[in-house]
Parts: structure tokens; C-alpha cells; sequence
């Protein structure tokens, strides 16, 4: 995505560091580009858990994927102002956000993603969550995580690092509360008929980050 387009996008957004948050993670976070590559050349819905300010969907629209996207969080402040920038893009026929808990996701099918959500959840949710989600795929649709993973190694530390900070600042209220192993994440998949691929996805950041595409079986 060009520089312009972020611009745009940024600016659908009221407060100065909503827009810089913005700006940062279109330039820098490759989780969109990869998660845009993954739905292509699909007309299936997309169901966003942990959504915040709506921002994968605004970056999906902007690069020509008319596709529906529902988005849920926790936190009605992102809620709300996601909602104001899809409003303001003209876009609210095709992305909607909800206030929700990931105990109430909608009843929906298609391709599901779940950007950064598992390691704030205690570690006996996150296999019900990851089970839940892959209900609400549809046969052909894919379920696409990207999250930190436990490992002993310098990047591990610095994601840590990184937390206590997001936490400290009031980004994310309570902080990251377990991070997985890929054993931990791969088990509840599997168990629920999904094919599972674990990869590297960091960019140019120093964080232990994956990308986990997990799909039914054919």
C-alpha cells in the first residue's frame, strides 16, 4: 500500500495517535499484506476477532476487496472509533463493528482472522477460542492467526519488552496473560479437522511473530 493510501486511511480516524498508530502499522506490520494475499480471489465474508479499530478491513476495502467484514472486540472505545472511520469511508453497507466478547461471536461463515488476540487470554481460553473460530469457517475459507510464540530466544524477550509497554500505556488493559507454544496453538486446530501451517512473519520488527493459516480438510 502506497504512502497516500495510509494517508487516507489515518485520516478517517480523529485522534493524533490513532492516525500515528495507523500510519506505523500500514508502513510496517506485514500482517495486512499477508492476510490480503490469503482471502483473494474469494467472495467469502470475513470475520474479524480482537477487530480494535477496525483496521484490517479499512486496509482490504482500500486495496479492492469488496468483500463483507465483520469485525468484534472487547473494547468499546477501538469499537467506537472504528466505527466512526467506517462511517466517514462510506463503507458502512460493507463493514460493520460490533462490541463483543469472543464468548459472543456472531453466527457467520467464511474466512476468519485473529490478528495478535490469543496470548491476552488466560491459557484455558485460548483453546476455546481457537475452536470456536474454526466453526465459523466456511469449507473453503481459512482461518488466519498471527501471534507471538513462546520460545527461548532474544525476540521472545523483546515482544515481552514490548508488552509491558502496551500494557503500561493503556493500549491493552490487563496485558498479555499466557503466550503460547506452536504445540499449544496446533493441538485445538487439529483436533477440530483443521490442516495447519506455522511461519515466520516479523517484517523488519524485532518481535517473535507467526503467521498460522489454518484450513479443513479437503
Amino acid at each position: 500500500m502506497d504512502r497516500r493510501s495510509r494517508q487516507r486511511i489515518a485520516h478517517l480516524y480523529d485522534n493524533h495517535l490513532q492516525r500515528g498508530y495507523v500510519r506505523g502499522k500500514l508502513a510496517g506490520d506485514p500482517v495486512y499484506a499477508a492476510t490480503a494475499t490469503l482471502v483473494a480471489g474469494t467472495a467469502l465474508p470475513l470475520l474479524d476477532i480482537g477487530c480494535g479499530i477496525g483496521l484490517l478491513g479499512l486496509y482490504l476495502h482500500a486495496l479492492g476487496h469488496a468483500r463483507p467484514y465483520l469485525g468484534v472486540d472487547h473494547d468499546a472505545r477501538k469499537i467506537a472509533a472504528g466505527q466512526q472511520a467506517v462511517q466517514r469511508a462510506g463503507l458502512g453497507a460493507l463493514m460493520s463493528l460490533r462490541h463483543a466478547d469472543v464468548a459472543e461471536l456472531p453466527p457467520t461463515h467464511g474466512h476468519v482472522a485473529l490478528l495478535d488476540v490469543l496470548h491476552y487470554l488466560p491459557a484455558e481460553r485460548q483453546p476455546t477460542l481457537l475452536q470456536e473460530a474454526a466453526r465459523h469457517l466456511a469449507p473453503d475459507g481459512c482461518l488466519i492467526i498471527r501471534n507471538v510464540l513462546r520460545e527461548p530466544n532474544w525476540r521472545f524477550h523483546a515482544t515481552r519488552v514490548e508488552e509491558f509497554f502496551l500494557r503500561t500505556s493503556g493500549w491493552i488493559p490487563g496485558g498479555a496473560q499466557h503466550y503460547p507454544s506452536a504445540g499449544e496453538l496446533r493441538a485445538p486446530l487439529q483436533d477440530a479437522g483443521l490442516r495447519v501451517h506455522i511461519e515466520p512473519l516479523r517484517g523488519r520488527t524485532p518481535f517473535n511473530s507467526y503467521l498460522i493459516v489454518a484450513r479443513p480438510h479437503r
